[in-house]
């Protein structure tokens, strides 16, 4: 891990080096901060999720990514998470064949997140999901 940026305990972000170590990095940071906040029940799809857009920004991009978490909210209940990279074109979602090793990601991310988009940045981009609240 290069750094962690905490923001009064409602968000957290950290930025990871663009090395396969990073994947696993990112799933432990996750779960951490999630049982921090009391949120264990979210631990698992969040820190695969996470997992999965880390992994496209090591296939795809290079340099540093980043991850953000912000707490949910009284009002909304919604853990928002963020994967960022330095690469300006945002994923494409496309449909694997049975016998493709690889291509599933987004799918996962689309089909257990409530919502999930991309956004562009100053450098690069940022894929963004939302998870309910239990």
């Amino acid at each position: 891990m290069i750094g962690v940026i905490d923001t009064e305990g409602d968000c957290v972000e950290w930025i990871f080096p663009a090395d396969p170590g990073a994947v696993r990095a990112a799933r432990a940071a996750v779960r951490g901060r999630l049982r921090e906040w009391g949120l264990d029940g979210l631990a698992d799809i969040a820190a695969l999720l996470v997992s999965e857009l880390v992994t496209n920004s090591l296939r795809h991009a290079t340099g540093p990514i980043g991850v953000r978490l912000v707490r949910p909210g009284r009002a909304d209940g919604v853990l928002l998470v963020e994967v960022s990279d330095p690469l300006p074109d945002p994923p494409r979602e496309r449909v694997a064949r049975p016998e493709d090793e690889s291509g599933r990601g987004l799918q996962l991310v689309a089909h257990a997140a409530r919502r999930w988009g991309t956004r562009p940045g100053v450098t690069g981009k940022t894929v963004w999901f939302e998870l309910a609240v239990p």
